[in-house]
Parts: C-alpha cells; sequence; structure tokens
C-alpha cells in the first residue's frame, strides 16, 4: 500500500492425503500444491517493518476464500482478504504493548464449509529501540563508612528500560559524569558500568580523609544500546556521605556454662555504619551461635565448658552480592567454669595384695580422681576421706591411713590378719571438702595375703614315758606325734620332721606324709636293754619353706622317752658271808572317792583381743588341796594341767562372753562356765575399755545445781553486809556532832 513499508511474500507448500478429496470438491486434486501468501504488515509509524511468517495450505485449481477466525485473536489489529488471501495489519503494532500474536487462518467455501484449517499464524513483533532508560530515583543519598575497602560496591544502581530484554536496546551502562568537590582526587570513586555497583577506588581509599569533607556529590548516567555511542540515556544524582568507621574491635566475652537464661541470649553488638549491610557469622570451633541483621549476636543454647572451654567468632559486613566491607571482626568467647561434675573415680580394679606383718607406713594404694572442671579452680580441687573401715578409731587402732591430699593408702598401726579381704570405701570430694561440693566414693578391694610367720608346733611337747618290751620287732610304732601350722598357706605347712638328739644308734626312724602334720615314730632296730636301758628322743618339726622372722620356739621340740622292760639283780659280797634279806612292798589299791567337781585357778585377768591375735587365756586346772593329798599318797596322776582358750574367728563382739569347758577327772565330766572379755586391744596387747563416770562423782545437772546455790549464799552474805553497813552509817548521822567522840591524834 502507498506509504507503507514493503512486504515480502513466503512461498509455502502443504501435502494432503493422496485418493482423498476435499469435502464438497471434484476433480482431480493435486498432491503437492504451491501456494503464495502474502502478509503485509503494518507497525507503528516510528518502528520499521518486521517480517511474520506464515504457514497455509496452499493454492488450489479452485478460487476459495481464507477467514480469520476471530475469538483466537479477539479483537486485534489483524484482518484477511477474503478474496486474494493477504493477512493484513490494519493498525500500528507496540511491542511493549503485545509482543507475539496467535492468529488462526481457515480456508472456507461461500457457503462456509472448511475446506482446510484452521491453520495457526504466530506473528512475532520486532522490537525497535522506541524506550528510554531511567533511574529508580532522581537522587540517591547513601553512606560510605570509612575503611570500606577499595573495590568493594557500597551501593546498587538500579534503572531499567522498557525494550526487549536481552538485545541491544535493552544493554544497559553506568557512567559517572562529574564528582562534586573533585578533591583531593577527581576519580575518588568508580562505577561498575554493567551492574551499576558504586565503590571507592584505590585513589579514594587512600586519599579519604578523616579531616576532609564528609560529603561528595556524583552525576550519574545510564545509557541503552549497549558500548555503541548512540542510545538513549537518562541521569541521576547520588549524594554519598561519609560517616565514622564504627566496626572496631571487640572485646572477650565470658559466658558461664549452664546459664538458666531464656534463649536466644543476647551477648555483643557488632555495627558497621554503611549502606545496605548484612552480616555473616562463622564460630571456631562450629558452636551455638547467630547474627540477626542489626548485628547482635546471640547463643542459642546452654554452653558446656567440659565439651567446648573457647569459642573465636568473626563476623563480616557484607553487601547485598556478599563481598566484604571489611576485614571481618574476632570475638573470643570464653566459657566459665561451674562445678556441675562430680568427681570420678578410676574404675574399680583387682584387689591390692599386702602381705601380712607389713610394717606401718606401707603403701597401699592410691587413689587419684578425675575432675573435669577448670584445673587449679576449687571446682576441680579434690580431697578425699576415708570411710570405711573404722574411720572414727584412734591412730593406733587404725588399719589404714589416708592422706587427703594426694589420695595414697597406706598401713596404720593396727595389725592386720592373714586372709582378710578388705574392702577400703575413700570419699572423693570437690571444692576441697567445702560444704556445696560433689563428692564420689571409690572402693579399693585389699587383700592380706599369708606369709610363712608360723613356725610349726607340736600339740604336745612333752610325750610320757613309753614302756616297750626288749624284744619288740622293727617297725614297731612306738608312738604318734602331732604339729600344726597357723600359716594359710598350704605349702606354708608343709613340715619336715627329724630325731635331733637321743638316737645316736639309728634305733628309731620317723615316717609321715609331706602334707600331714602327723608323725609316726617306729622302731627300726632291735632294743638291748643292757645296753640302753631308755631312749630319751628329742623330735622337732621344721617348715620346708624358709620361715619369716622369729624362730621356732620351744613347741618346734618334742621329747620322748622309751624304757626297756623291769630288771632285778641279785648283789653278793666276796669278803663276806652270803646275807640275805627281803623285804615286802605292800600296795593297796583304794577306792577312788568320788572327786568334787575342779575349780579354775584363778588368773590375772582372762580376756581375748580382737581382731584376733597370737595370745589367748590359759585356763589352769585346781590346786592341789591338801585334805586330799594324803588320801592320794605322794603321788599324783594327771593328762594335763591347763587349757590354751584362743579365738576361733577373726573378729568377735567386743564385750563379756560365758564360754563353756568340758573338764573330766577321775572318769568323771564336768561342764564349767569361763568368763571372758573381748576388747579391742593396743599394740601391747593390753585391753582397752571405754570409761565410764565415776560412782560418786557429781552428775552435770548436780554440779550446776551446786554452783548456783553457792552464788545465791554469796549473794545473800553481800546483802546482809551491805545492809548493815547502811544502818550504821544512818545511825551515826543521827547522833549530835559534839556527842561524837574525837579520834585520838598520834
Amino acid at each position: 500500500r502507498p506509504g507503507q513499508h514493503s512486504c515480502r511474500k513466503t512461498p509455502l507448500t502443504w501435502q494432503l492425503d493422496q485418493g482423498k478429496p476435499a469435502s464438497g470438491i471434484s476433480g482431480p486434486i493435486l498432491t503437492m500444491v504451491p501456494a503464495w501468501l502474502w502478509l503485509l504488515c503494518f507497525l507503528v509509524p516510528q518502528s520499521p517493518a518486521c517480517r511474520a511468517v506464515c504457514r497455509s495450505p496452499g493454492e488450489l485449481w479452485w478460487k476459495f476464500p481464507f477467514v480469520l477466525d476471530k475469538g483466537v485473536a479477539g479483537e486485534g489489529p489483524f484482518a484477511v482478504d477474503p478474496e486474494s488471501g493477504f493477512l493484513l495489519v490494519t493498525r500500528a503494532l507496540d511491542r511493549e504493548e503485545q509482543t507475539e500474536y496467535q492468529l488462526q487462518v481457515t480456508l472456507e467455501t461461500e457457503d462456509r464449509r472448511v475446506l482446510w484449517g484452521p491453520q495457526p499464524v504466530r506473528v512475532h513483533v520486532k522490537d525497535e529501540n522506541d524506550q528510554v532508560p531511567h533511574f529508580s530515583q532522581a537522587t540517591y543519598k547513601v553512606q560510605l563508612s570509612r575503611g570500606t575497602r577499595p573495590g568493594v560496591p557500597f551501593f546498587f544502581l538500579e534503572a531499567s528500560d522498557g525494550d526487549e530484554p536481552g538485545t541491544a536496546n535493552s544493554d544497559l551502562r553506568f557512567h559517572i559524569l562529574n564528582q562534586a568537590p573533585a578533591q583531593p582526587a577527581s576519580d575518588m570513586f568508580q562505577l561498575e558500568p554493567r551492574l551499576g555497583a558504586l565503590a571507592l577506588s584505590p585513589e579514594g581509599s587512600t586519599s579519604l580523609d578523616k579531616s576532609l569533607e564528609g560529603h561528595y556529590q556524583l552525576l550519574v548516567q545510564v545509557k541503552d544500546m549497549g558500548d555503541q555511542a548512540s542510545g538513549h540515556q537518562a541521569t541521576a544524582t547520588i549524594d554519598v556521605s561519609i560517616v565514622e568507621n564504627t566496626w572496631v574491635p571487640l572485646d572477650p566475652v565470658r559466658l558461664a556454662e549452664n546459664l538458666h537464661v531464656p534463649y536466644p541470649h543476647h551477648i555483643a553488638q557488632v555495627h558497621w555504619n554503611g549502606g545496605d549491610v548484612h552480616y555473616h557469622l562463622e564460630s571456631q570451633p562450629q558452636g551455638p551461635f547467630d547474627v540477626d541483621t542489626e548485628g547482635k549476636l546471640y547463643v542459642t543454647r546452654e554452653l558446656d565448658r567440659e565439651a567446648q572451654a573457647e569459642y573465636l567468632l568473626r563476623v563480616w559486613a557484607q553487601n547485598t552480592h556478599s563481598e566484604d566491607y571489611a576485614e571481618p571482626l574476632e570475638l573470643q568467647v570464653v566459657v566459665t567454669d561451674e562445678n556441675d561434675n562430680a568427681p570420678v573415680c578410676p574404675p574399680r580394679g583387682p584387689s591390692v595384695s599386702i602381705p601380712e606383718l607389713s610394717p606401718p607406713g606401707t603403701k597401699v594404694a592410691k587413689i587419684s580422681a578425675e575432675d573435669t572442671d577448670a584445673p587449679s579452680s576449687p571446682n576441680s580441687h579434690v580431697v578425699y576421706q576415708l570411710l570405711s573401715p573404722e574411720p572414727e578409731e584412734p591412730a593406733e587402732l587404725r588399719a589404714f591411713e589416708l592422706d587427703s591430699t594426694s589420695g595414697s593408702v597406706t598401713l596404720g598401726a593396727a595389725q592386720l590378719q592373714a586372709g582378710q579381704n578388705i574392702l577400703l570405701q575413700v570419699l572423693a570430694m570437690d571444692l576441697g571438702g567445702a560444704d556445696g561440693g560433689l563428692s564420689s566414693t571409690c572402693e579399693i578391694p585389699v587383700t592380706i595375703t599369708d606369709i610363712n610367720d608360723h613356725a610349726p608346733e607340736f600339740t604336745t611337747s612333752q610325750i610320757e614315758p613309753i614302756s616297750l618290751p626288749e624284744d619288740a620287732e622293727p617297725g614297731t610304732l612306738v608312738t604318734t606325734l602331732t604339729a600344726t601350722d597357723a600359716d594359710l598357706e598350704p605349702a606354708y605347712r608343709l613340715m619336715d620332721f627329724a630325731i635331733e638328739a637321743g638316737d645316736e644308734e639309728g634305733t628309731f626312724s620317723l615316717d609321715w606324709e609331706p602334707d600331714s602334720g602327723h608323725v609316726q615314730l617306729r622302731l627300726l632296730k632291735n632294743l638291748s636293754y643292757e645296753a640302753a636301758p631308755s631312749h630319751k628322743l628329742v623330735v622337732v618339726v621344721r617348715n620346708v619353706e624358709e620361715l619369716v622372722g622369729p624362730g621356732p620356739g620351744p613347741g618346734a621340740t618334742a621329747t620322748v622317752t622309751v624304757l626297756g622292760p623291769s630288771h632285778l639283780s641279785t648283789a653278793s659280797s666276796a669278803d663276806e658271808p652270803t646275807l640275805s634279806t627281803s623285804a615286802t612292798l605292800v600296795i593297796h589299791f583304794l577306792k577312788a572317792l568320788s572327786a568334787p567337781a575342779p575349780t579354775l585357778a584363778p588368773v590375772p585377768s582372762r580376756h581375748l583381743c580382737t581382731p584376733r591375735q597370737d595370745h589367748g587365756v590359759v585356763v589352769s586346772g585346781p590346786r592341789e588341796d591338801p585334805d586330799l593329798a594324803g588320801r592320794h599318797g605322794p603321788y599324783s596322776f594327771a593328762l594335763g594341767s591347763h587349757a590354751y582358750l584362743t579365738l576361733g574367728l577373726h573378729w568377735v563382739e567386743p564385750r563379756e562372753h560365758v564360754v563353756p569347758i568340758v573338764v573330766s577327772h577321775s572318769d568323771q565330766i564336768w561342764q564349767i562356765q569361763v568368763r571372758v572379755i573381748v576388747c579391742r586391744c593396743n599394740v601391747e596387747g593390753q585391753c582397752m575399755r571405754k570409761v565410764g563416770r565415776m560412782k560418786g562423782m557429781p552428775t552435770k545437772l548436780s554440779a550446776v545445781g551446786i554452783l548456783v546455790g553457792t552464788l545465791i549464799a554469796i549473794g545473800i552474805f553481800l546483802i546482809l553486809i551491805f545492809t548493815h553497813l547502811t544502818l550504821a552509817r544512818k545511825k551515826d548521822l543521827d547522833q549530835p556532832v559534839d556527842s561524837v567522840p574525837l579520834k585520838a591524834a598520834v
């Protein structure tokens, strides 16, 4: 059309199905039908022509009108010529109003039967640089903090262009046109041309001085068409205020562990005195800390000093592109200690073995309880206290001593017996044992091991004479001796027997089992009364293992007297006539009278020590009654004159005990009661008893009464004296002056 831009025709082809004519059409149909569709584009007057690509089925042999479906494109700026098939633009197009149109073209007969279509047609409106870029504001007011690093943007300009994005028409560039004032340098600032990021230049960073005026005004420009010289442009003003640097170092923060406060809990504050700022925080090691948009630092939960005692926080001030304005600030967080951990005892190990008879001061064990609270603080200062055994006993009765500072356990003065199993309980307390501290109970098992400190002894050291016939055959059992050993270990109870004296000819032998305390004395050779009418043998018993401590006592030997048969001989004199005389020895066997019940001979004291000690109580037989001595004649027979009473247990309750003892005499049996006092003893074996109140001594109440009565009597006496003096004084005052006798002057 005249006055419009030219349009280009595009040849298109359409393929129809073979052998299938269109409805209402007769005659042959070409398989491939070329067609030309003319597209006329009418755009806005200020825009050049654009091209639209449309596809149609082509031109048939017959003339049919093209129809543009209404409702698909709406009331748009397009129309179609039904005769020629031209697609027409009815008004100027604006890309900013609508960038694309979707049309549908249909080929119909005159009676509106559809021969072809609908065929979609997409019309794209080509952009022209008809939009001027503009800033979001005419004037920007920003703040620049001293200390901002050069090249780090502190402000981002915002501008827009309505042309098609991604094309040169909307490709914007930013520039600084002017800086006022231009001192100390004209290029104090730099503007990134594509992003519009405003930053200090290296020159500006070094020239910025606190004494200078803290205000700058920048005239900035935005232009489209990229780096091309042509294009639309716009300007704006940036007012830059220089402010003081508030990005200063932080003092360390001390936080108590297990702090009971609402969380998050504010602990510090940072502030960047510039423009848009975002704060970023990192903790080393990772910890429960956070920072908000205002620069407030928080701890988000309770801290545990034992898990982590210190944290190093680093805080960055960043722009909207996560670029750092300055170096990060560091904040040291120190977690202070609270006494929230009790001392931890070492695991209970195997029993500690201590040999018996170990001297006082022998090291038993050392307890080292660990407290995970702060080292060198009262919260981790651990002291020790012995709970058992016998913590309240005097020093001379304590079996163990404990160093409260080091936790070292040593043997005390009291002796321990072999075979004892003792569980030491030690209380470990922090805060140096002060009130309010935490504690734990530590346990140390101790076993008192046996040593070979007891020599074996015969149960009877003096064997009564034994008569053997002269014709006794070798191997005859003479007697059996029994020895005992108070040691506990079987190896320490092994005994060795020997005839030490009285058997120079080797007439006798000893026979025993290695693990037995019984030894048999047997005849090894024939007896000869003429050679030896009697034999006095001394048998000794010794330990197989080496003895520790004092040597064997008297009980380690036993004396056995072996007598031959009685022999009568006749004596004659060669010088005198043979004389003979005889004497008749008449022995009358009297009927034994009923023996009275025996009574125990008095002894100085009867007490036994607990824990058990070596000594015991001697229970003596009766002293000889003079009246009965004549009945028995000058001879007396006894199997034993005393008994040795000891404790059968290691520990017996300290008090007076009544022990029944069975005594036999002259084929009669009696049971007597022996009163024995069991008590704690000192190192000398002396009984220690609690001191009670002496009889006849006043009680506390009576003593107080006597004192009060005495004070009352003294008070009454003083009242009488002062009353008498007052009356006498009054009497003297009532007399006339001349009646008072004069005192003689000396």
